[in-house]
């Protein structure tokens, strides 16, 4: 019996779009991991809410009623106030738009907290600050393991991309301040689609800076074998689009998802977090720009051709139908089974 006609791919619902002009021009590609790959900064935001909210209200206690905290030094040290931060405003609750934009984002945990709490003019000891970084980990952890593998989804555009680059032989690698990254890009099933992760843990490992610094960056391409020159970066935080800027990268891509709220998915029913785009919340297209990238994108799937890729495989369909019909007309020739 001869064999069926092929298939043409995009009557199957294959993906055949193929990585657009501006990533055509490098040859591997780093990708953070929460806000670009994985739908987890929300997961990420929520828990610091958590436990910032819950220090700031002990050291608001604490201030306003000194007699009832005699402890002295670690956790129990009352915070030491700048003269601008005095008052009740040093202890407003942690928000988590702006702030968690603007000095958490991309960053690692101790850097993280020392950051915002900075912000507030709170000065504290080392071990102050890496006890909130770590109510923050157990309250992260717990929200994982309640959710599961839908706790992290990865988004739809991103995965295409991931699959498209992949199908082109550009080698791509995930990177993250965050020591739960490798478990993230597991529970999103994308783990085959990268060449190396270069997560927390490896940093501690490594002792590699945190961002803004690009060391992160330059190890995931140091693993592709691609020069920083010859490697594109795609962030969605400040910090990390300033690291790609200084460490020299070819392409700088900054992803503003405009509809997302960092503590929870988007909803049409909920209010404005805040005035979206607004630099002065530390995100917007604006700001990633300002920072140093070289374009900024809502969706992955921006950077792909949709176009090429069709063309692309409606001439391959058209030369396997070509050579199915070529094989046919052979074996007829022979005398086989018409």
């Amino acid at each position: 019996m001869v064999g069926a006609t092929p298939a043409d791919p995009r009557s199957t619902g294959e993906d055949t779009a193929v990585p657009g002009a501006r990533l055509r021009t490098v040859r591997a590609v780093v990708f953070d991991t929460d806000g670009v790959i994985t739908d987890s900064a929300r997961l990420h935001a929520a828990a610091w809410k958590q436990a910032f909210d819950h220090f700031l209200r002990e050291q608001a206690d604490r201030a306003d009623h000194p007699a009832a905290h005699p402890g002295r030094g670690g956790a129990d040290h009352p915070a030491r106030r700048e003269p601008a931060q005095d008052g009740r405003d040093a202890f407003r609750p942690f928000d988590v738009r702006a702030d968690y934009l603007r000095y958490v984002d991309g960053k690692s945990r101790l850097d993280g907290a020392a950051d915002f709490l900075a912000s507030r003019g709170l000065h504290l000891p080392p071990e102050t600050v890496a006890a909130v970084a770590g109510a923050k980990d157990r309250l992260f952890t717990a929200a994982l393991a309640e959710g599961g593998s839908r706790a992290v989804p990865a988004y739809p555009g991103t995965v295409r991309l991931l699959r498209a680059l992949h199908r082109a032989g550009v080698p791509c690698a995930a990177v993250s301040a965050s020591r739960h990254a490798r478990d993230l890009l597991c529970r999103a099933d994308v783990l085959d689609l990268l060449v190396t992760v270069v997560d927390g843990n490896e940093a501690a490992r490594l002792g590699l800076p945190g961002k803004p610094d690009p060391a992160l960056f330059e190890e995931a391409a140091r693993r592709l074998g691609s020069p920083a020159r010859e490697t594109a970066v795609v962030e969605d935080a400040l910090a990390g689009v300033e690291a790609g800027r200084r460490g020299g990268f070819g392409l700088v891509v900054g992803v503003y998802r405009a509809d997302r709220d960092p503590a929870h998915p988007a909803d049409p029913a909920d209010p404005p977090a805040g005035p979206a785009g607004d630099p002065d919340t530390g995100g917007g297209a604006a700001a990633l720009h300002e920072h140093g990238a070289d374009l900024v994108v809502t969706d992955l799937a921006e950077l792909l051709d949709e176009t090429a890729g069709a063309a692309h495989a409606k001439n391959a369909h058209a030369e396997e139908a070509d050579r199915h019909r070529n094989r046919n007309a052979h074996t007829e020739d022979e005398g086989g089974p018409a």
